[in-house]
């Protein structure tokens, strides 16, 4: 049997308009099964609660499940590659965080451009680092500490979640600045338990990591890394007021495959920004010295932008190179 030339055309017509009616179906309908979120760092690491914190309501607000996925490894270069080359529907989202624009310059080769592979969805969360050490180091302030680590060159290591990390970066800018040598330990998993046995002796990471332990004083604090004290701990001082112009940040946010349908990101910007504006969220952020933050998709990309310009900078002039972590 043939077909007559009108019906010929009639069905090549609407074969040519599937794809565009099945995305539209895909976003319409979106979500009709679980979300998940890759975490390039240990259970236990700031990104890791930060998402944690967001998942369940965003859950709730999708009605379908959203599972935190960690995937750590190459400094969260694994995590970023899966997303990169996941079907760009909405499914698999990346926890994005500063390491993200540090690894644009850190690394050569890598397989995806995270500017043109991934998507902005939002930024979610900022909090100054915590340089904090294992009570067994002789030094109750930082200028104390600096006077130590001078008069014992190497003998104070540093612990970090791997080359590029924001403890490894904030690490080797304290070193510059105040002029000392500290021999710096990455780790593929959190550092936390080596901290506490005094394996390594000074960490500076994010807040959340360990503001519990300097509460109940099993490790101990010696500054935070933003302009200002902060409210979560306010007896701490700044780093700068014995290194001035130190300052450093931590940030996390969400990205999405390279094609994800606009309608889709309109969709997460949307109910995570209501979510990050609950006094809820705001005060479990507050409580592990965070800030939540929020905005549109074109504002998250231009910061990303800016900050991979910065450590850009700061990985050029220190001369950092990346190396295998514990």
């Amino acid at each position: 049997m043939t077909l007559r030339r009108r019906q010929f055309l009639q069905l090549a017509a609407t074969a040519a308009a599937l794809p565009a009616v099945s995305s539209i179906a895909r976003a319409d309908n979106y979500p009709n099964r679980p979300v998940r979120i890759v975490v390039g760092f240990p259970p236990g690491s700031a990104t890791d609660t930060d998402m944690r914190l967001i998942a369940a309501p965003l859950g709730q607000k999708l009605g379908q499940e959203v599972i935190v996925d960690n995937k750590p490894g190459a400094g969260s270069n694994l995590a970023a590659e899966i997303v990169s080359k996941a079907s760009p529907d909405g499914y698999t989202l990346l926890a994005m965080t500063v390491t993200n624009a540090v690894n644009a310059t850190l690394y050569q080769g890598l397989s995806f451009d995270i500017q043109k592979d991934i998507a902005p969805v939002i930024a979610t969360f900022e909090s100054p680092n915590l340089l904090v050490i294992n009570p067994s180091v002789p030094a109750k302030t930082l200028p104390e500490f600096i006077a130590y680590a001078k008069a014992n060159p190497g003998k104070i290591n540093y612990a970090s979640f791997g080359i590029g990390s924001a403890p490894n970066m904030n690490g080797e800018l304290l070193k510059l600045m105040a002029g000392i040598n500290l021999v710096h330990v990455p780790y593929r998993q959190s550092p936390v338990p080596d901290l506490l046995s005094g394996q390594v002796q000074a960490f500076i990471g994010p807040m959340p990591v360990t503001i519990a332990f300097v509460k109940s004083g099993k490790l101990r604090a010696l500054g935070v890394t933003s302009a200002k004290p902060n409210p979560a701990l306010p007896d701490v001082p700044t780093i700068a007021q014995s290194v001035p112009g130190f300052e450093a940040s931590i940030w996390h946010g969400i990205g999405a495959p390279k094609g994800t349908p606009k309608d889709i990101v309109e969709r997460l910007n949307k109910e995570i920004n209501g979510i990050l504006a609950t006094p809820e969220i705001k005060t479990k952020f507050g409580n592990i010295g965070g800030t939540a933050l929020g905005g549109t998709p074109e504002q998250y990309g231009k910061f990303i932008a800016t900050e991979i310009e910065k450590w850009g900078k700061v990985i050029k002039s220190a001369n950092i190179k990346p190396v295998s972590a514990h």
